[in-house]
């Protein structure tokens, strides 16, 4: 697949939601037609696209069916841009054409019902076969080297490359498009780096694509990950809570726009979220597409920060616009926001137009604050929404608005405190005992999830304090919280699918903004029944003598888990004391002839040990 032609289709149609901008008009959403798309992709792109669209389509269908399919329907594609009136099909909506496509393969017999049925019946029993599939489980693997290799060297890189963003394609079948398609370049770098002749610098493909197979997967997954959060906040919280959390983004990256223009912005964002949301790959291209391409028209009153980027070519526009930084506030912004507290309208105004008026308030605190996280800026508004709900009462006490900000300084106060002594342990341990701080925290506030679970969350928390801990406190704040946002929200899925114990329920449950608060004051489960020593409990085996790092890191937490899930009410002071005592005896069975005999017969006596500090 051309390099050129996957890099236009992602400038095209991917656009990060906090940078969306005004949609163009919706009367002429759906009316482009087959070869007016054809054109506006060029060949190579129509057909990638095309499938994508198949693979996520279609659960259980094979390569070679989505591929003749998206073949099929280019060749038509090409028909129609070359002569418009050629045949009535090129006057088809373009979603009608591809399920009449799916319909009309013989081979796709778990297509027959959705088949049967009547637009727009028919498409929206294929959304629901797609919503019920929900992918394929198992994870992407690393391409086989030989195979690939061998491919490659007889100039069949097109295919290949096709086959790879297919299995992405099944194996996420909501995710975009564009978020697809960036792996082919990457493939395509990795072949070329791995399959070298042997006088190249790879003599080893296999060990090369191990080394290089991450920088190809992790991105799509992490996208994957992206994309499947904030369906998660549509699908939990609902429209209003996404709108909540857009409007304060965008209001951050665009202070100087108008509320009315940032409104729009906000329709326009949970319009698109909601199709690629559905799984309805047009709606969500269309939708992407009329964002993208409004952002240079609107820049005037949206951003002095896109100005070069608008001047770039094509190929370079959209990537410069997604780097750039947010806009300077308007010099004239007043830090106070008087007229929401002190004006004798406020409530009248709250009774009239509650939600309006609400979002004003976010929109102005969000402009005027960069530094603070999108979920601290909705737990701010939301704070604001129950000060007028009681001070506005009958009967309220005089001054009762006035003692918001003293409220609202002091819950500042407190993030901006937890997160700089997250910071403080993080800069004096380092990852491995950071990592096993918060191992210790969330094994005692949900016992219930699994070693790997365990040790996966907390290693994606502790990759977080490497990142932003590092940041000036005008960016610790925004970068912290909200990766740490998408963390706590793969926790609550799994919550969802696997309900983990009360509390995690309760925060997972109530409010949106306050989930990563309500987390972090958690303590210990209570109704967690804990392990019983049996023999093979805690297990002491020679691996333990690794030379390699991270092998005897992963032993030695899943060891403290099993410790913790045992005794939960363990004190700092005896979990230090433990851990002393299975330092020396790692070190005398380590330095013994025989470590597996040495761990044996002193593995025993180590418990007995150890149960005494216990219960001391």
């Amino acid at each position: 697949m051309d390099r050129r032609a996957i890099i236009y289709v992602i400038i095209l149609v991917s656009f990060t939601v906090t940078k969306a901008l005004p949609r163009t008009s919706r009367d002429t959403e759906g009316k482009t037609t087959i070869g007016q798309r054809f054109s506006q992709l060029q060949e190579n792109n129509f057909k990638a696209i095309a499938l994508i669209m198949f693979a996520q389509y279609v659960p259980g269908g094979t390569f070679g069916s989505a591929a003749g399919m998206a073949e099929g329907v280019t060749a038509l594609a090409r028909g129609c841009a070359a002569a418009p009136s050629s045949t009535p099909d090129c006057l088809k909506p373009l979603d009608r054409i591809f399920l009449d496509t799916i319909c009309q393969e013989g081979n796709l017999p778990q297509a027959a019902a959705c088949c049967a049925k009547k637009d727009p019946e028919r498409n929206d029993c294929f959304l629901s076969l797609k919503n019920s599939s929900g992918g394929l489980s198992s994870p992407l693997e690393r391409p086989d080297a030989e195979a690939a290799c061998r491919n490659y060297s007889q100039q069949q890189q097109q295919p290949l490359t096709g086959y790879f963003i297919y299995e992405v394609a099944t194996r996420h079948p909501f995710l975009y498009a564009p978020a697809i398609l960036s792996v082919a370049p990457r493939y395509e770098e990795m072949l070329r780096n791995c399959c070298a002749s042997a006088e190249g610098p790879s003599h080893h493909p296999e060990e090369c694509f191990r080394r290089q197979a991450p920088k190809v997967v992790k991105p799509v997954r992490e996208d994957a990950l992206r994309q499947e959060h904030t369906c998660g906040i549509l699908k939990k919280y609902g429209e209003r809570t996404l709108k909540a959390l857009k409007l304060a983004q965008i209001s951050q990256k665009f202070p100087r726009a108008a509320f009315g223009t940032v409104e729009e912005l906000v329709v326009a964002v949970a319009d698109l979220h909601g199709a690629c949301c559905h799984g309805d790959t047009l709606g969500c291209v269309r939708r992407r597409e009329e964002i993208l391409h409004s952002v240079c028209a609107n820049q005037r009153v949206l951003s002095s920060k896109i100005q070069q980027c608008c001047e770039k070519p094509l190929l370079q526009r959209s990537q410069c616009i997604v780097g750039a930084d947010s806009d300077d506030k308007p010099a004239d912004l007043s830090p106070r926001l008087r007229e929401f507290i002190e004006d004798e309208g406020v409530c009248e105004r709250f009774a009239q137009e509650k939600d309006r008026h609400l979002a004003r308030f976010l929109y102005e605190y969000s402009r005027r604050h960069p530094e603070f996280s999108a979920q601290m800026l909705l737990r701010i508004g939301k704070g604001y929404e129950e000060l007028l709900q009681e001070c506005c009462q009958p009967g309220a006490p005089g001054g009762c608005l006035s003692r918001g900000e003293e409220e609202l300084s002091t819950h500042i106060y407190e993030t901006e405190s937890v997160m700089r002594t997250s910071c403080d342990i993080y800069k004096e341990k380092g990852d491995y005992y950071f990592q096993n701080e918060l191992l210790v925290s969330f094994t005692k506030k949900m016992p219930q999830l699994t070693s790997a679970e365990l040790i996966k969350f907390t290693k994606e928390m502790t990759a977080i304090g490497s990142k932003c801990c590092r940041l000036g406190q005008d960016k610790l704040l925004p970068c912290a919280e909200e990766h740490l946002d998408l963390v706590l929200g793969e926790v609550c899925r799994r919550h969802a699918s696997d309900p983990i114990n009360p509390g995690v329920c309760r925060c997972c449950s109530g409010s949106y903004a306050s989930r990563r608060p309500c987390i972090g004051k958690l303590e210990l489960d209570d109704t967690y029944v804990p392990l019983a020593l049996t023999p093979g409990l805690f297990a002491f085996h020679g691996d333990l003598c690794t030379n390699e790092g991270e092998k005897l890191q992963h032993r030695k937490q899943e060891m403290l888990i099993t410790l913790l899930k045992y005794k939960p009410r363990i004190s700092p002071e005896q979990l230090s004391s433990v851990t002393a005592a299975f330092a020396a005896l790692r070190e005398r069975c380590c330095g013994a002839a025989s470590p597996q005999a040495c761990f044996l017969t002193e593995g025993p006596e180590f418990i007995k040990r150890s149960e005494k500090m216990l219960s001391a």
